[in-house]
């Protein structure tokens, strides 16, 4: 009984570090985005590149965090979760159509690119944005069923 007690407490504890992360990825990665919108419009390239080449980095991280951390978790350690597991597979094509999203868009404004042009910016923000909220909808539901 000691034994079930502490592997429960010890599950828990992974769970609440896994979804602490993703919650301190996540709103690092807001906050930069809020800052990147209120610059528009979007006519000075030098100005915005740096802010927007640290965005791309938070931006993969946290997808990664998210798609390779929690979700691969969540697969791996549901053990007799059935709901839990039957929503991860049902969320699972639009969760990574989000994580496309977030790499096209720190490919398409990577800092490296000689040829960088803010002429989409706005719009190619807009849409990413879309998707982050969608995508953060859809982890809460994750994180809560898995903390609970």
């Amino acid at each position: 009984m000691i034994a079930s007690h502490s592997s429960v407490t010890e599950t828990t504890s992974t769970h609440l570090h896994w979804v602490e992360a993703l919650r301190e990825e996540r709103s690092a990665l807001w906050s930069l985005y809020c800052q990147i919108a209120e610059m528009k419009p979007f006519r000075d390239a030098g100005q915005v590149r740096p802010m927007l080449s640290q965005f791309s980095q938070l931006l993969i991280d946290y997808v990664s965090l998210g798609h390779f951390g929690i979700y691969e978790h969540v697969l791996s350690d549901a053990k007799g979760a059935s709901e839990l597991l039957s929503y991860a597979g049902k969320i699972y094509p639009v969760y990574s159509n989000t994580t496309e999203s977030a790499v096209t868009f720190s490919e398409r404004y990577d800092d490296g690119r000689r040829n960088f042009k803010t002429d989409n910016l706005a719009s190619d923000l807009s849409e990413l944005g879309e998707h982050l909220a969608e995508r953060m909808e859809l982890e809460d539901r994750l994180c809560s069923m898995l903390l609970h």
